[in-house]
């Protein structure tokens, strides 16, 4: 069934069943009753990531507490994506805009990639699992992915699991067209690995291109921002690899 995008969605940590009670936090309350006005019995869609999608109501018990109380389920729940979407952070602002579209482009994990050339840093993992719930609830999202810790490039590769394939964008590869190389791979199990605005150092590049389970793509003649090139990058490997076959 697919997502109504004409009641407002909420994410909450609770368990979801018929008759489940919940409270809204602080800034729900607000969203919900000083931004949106809505009122006694109003229903919304709240999902947690685990139990789908229910339809609840609205109700006051005193003036500053709303509660929410499921009634209905509207979407079984969905599994996480497999496509695990590694980054190099971002400045604060552009590393929002990032994670959101990760999300939204279908990323199942989120990971920071510390490398030689990163700008930006990660200070608050829980705020970009923020903008992950922020993104999940506006498209109509019901798995919610994670936000790992950072880890630096070179120990990542150390520890990785050979069965999945990182796809990573070169800027030095010498043809322009992703699509014959993609058409090449045959794991179904995938990682997006997209550097920082320098891009990958020569010492990156070398241990990247020793490793069999890594494969590196271009991506078109033009100089692309980090999160613009995320961004191409996802829809590229979603449209050879991924889900928008299906």
């Amino acid at each position: 069934m697919r997502a109504n995008f004409r009641m407002q969605r909420l994410y909450l940590a609770q368990p979801l069943h018929p008759g489940a009670f919940m409270e809204a936090s602080s800034e729900q309350f607000n969203y919900l009753v000083n931004v949106l006005r809505m009122q006694e019995g109003d229903e919304v869609l709240v999902f947690n990531g685990q139990d789908g999608e229910w339809r609840a109501t609205l109700s006051f018990p005193s003036r500053k507490k709303l509660m929410l109380t499921a009634v209905e389920q509207t979407r079984q729940q969905t599994p996480l994506p497999d496509l695990h979407y590694l980054f190099a952070p971002l400045k604060v602002g552009r590393l929002d805009y990032l994670v959101q579209k990760a999300v939204e482009m279908g990323a199942g994990l989120l990971q920071p990639v510390m490398t030689q050339h990163v700008q930006g840093k990660i200070t608050n993992l829980d705020r970009l699992q923020a903008n992950v719930i922020e993104a999940a609830e506006q498209c109509g999202i019901l798995s919610v992915p994670e936000v790992k810790a950072p880890v630096r490039l070179k120990d990542l590769l150390e520890t990785w699991d050979g069965a999945r394939r990182i796809i990573y964008c070169d800027e030095g590869e010498e043809s322009q067209n992703p699509l014959p190389v993609l058409n090449n791979v045959r794991e179904t199990s995938l990682a997006l690995l997209v550097g920082p605005e320098g891009g990958f150092s020569e010492e990156e590049r070398s241990l990247l291109r020793a490793l069999p389970f890594v494969t590196a793509i271009p991506l078109g003649p033009r100089i692309l921002r980090a999160d613009t090139a995320a961004v191409a990058a996802l829809a590229v490997v979603q449209a050879a690899l991924g889900d928008w076959r299906c």
